[in-house]
């Protein structure tokens, strides 16, 4: 996700204050925030669900759009997102 420069800390404002209620969502069993090292206004979500449901009853959920509704209004690029697996255990 890349934000507007000037928004950057309204996101993480609304970040911190929703994290735990999406740790606590069944099937969340890890979800951090990560920052691009060369640009400051891009961010990644990072998070493990217990399975592809999980995932897709958080996103049909009024918590992910409430989340989503006040996260989106405060992009400079269009969004992408991933759901991908583990090929190699370290």
């Amino acid at each position: 996700m890349t934000f507007k420069e000037d928004r950057i800390d309204t996101f993480l404002e609304n970040f911190n204050a929703n994290k735990e209620k999406i740790r606590a969502v069944d099937g969340c069993e890890h979800l951090e925030l990560l920052n691009d090292v060369d640009n400051e206004n891009t961010f990644f979500t990072y998070s493990y669900w217990q399975s592809v449901d999980h995932l897709n009853q958080y996103r049909e959920s009024n918590l992910f759009k409430t989340i989503w509704k006040n996260t989106k209004i405060h992009f400079s690029d269009k969004p992408q997102a991933w759901s991908v697996k583990r090929k190699i255990s370290v």
